[in-house]
C-alpha cells in the first residue's frame, strides 16, 4: 500500500503540475468534473502505463507478495479507485470506515477549485498531510437529498 501510494501520489500530483502532461495526459481523467464508478478507469493509455502498471508492477516486486496475494491486493485497490469515484457516500461503507481517503475526499479533488489538492491515492492520505496538499472538507446535507463534499477552505 506504501509504495503504490507513493507512487501514486507523486506522478498524479506532477501532472496536474506539469503543463504538457495535464493537458495531453490527465486531463482525459478530468473530464469528469461529477465522477462516476467506472470513471475511475477513463484514463489516458499514457496515464494508465505510468500510474498503474508502473506502480503496481513496483509495488508487487519490492513488497515480494505472491501472485496469489497480488490478485488480492490489485483487485481490492480497484475495486477501492472505482468506489472512491462513485461520487456516493452510503451508510455503512466499509471503505468509508477504514480509510480517509474515500469518496468525498476524492470529489474535493475533481471539483474545479480542489484540482491542485487532495491528490493522495489509492489507500491513504500521507503524502497530501506531510506535503501540504491536503484539503479538508465538510459533509453538507443537499437539499434534494444526500450529502454533497465542500472544502472548508477555497484556496487554488
Amino acid at each position: 500500500m506504501f509504495v503504490l501510494d507513493t507512487w501514486q501520489y507523486f506522478w498524479h500530483r506532477y501532472m496536474h503540475l506539469n503543463k504538457f502532461l495535464y493537458r495531453h495526459v490527465h486531463s482525459w481523467h478530468h473530464r469528469l468534473v461529477v465522477p462516476y464508478s467506472f470513471g475511475s478507469q477513463y484514463n489516458h493509455p499514457v496515464e494508465g502505463l505510468l500510474l498503474d502498471t508502473f506502480g503496481g508492477g513496483l509495488a508487487f516486486l519490492l513488497s515480494g507478495m505472491s501472485p496469489r496475494t497480488s490478485i488480492f491486493f490489485f483487485s481490492f485497490a480497484t475495486i477501492k479507485g472505482i468506489d472512491d469515484h462513485c461520487g456516493l457516500w452510503l451508510p455503512g461503507n466499509i471503505f468509508h470506515l477504514f480509510f480517509w481517503n474515500n469518496t468525498a475526499y476524492h470529489d474535493v479533488h475533481h471539483q474545479l477549485y480542489g484540482n491542485k489538492h487532495n491528490f493522495s491515492q489509492p489507500f491513504f492520505i500521507t503524502w497530501d498531510m506531510i506535503l501540504g496538499t491536503h484539503m479538508p472538507y465538510k459533509l453538507e446535507r443537499r437539499a434534494g437529498g444526500g450529502l454533497e463534499a465542500r472544502p472548508l477552505n477555497r484556496r487554488s
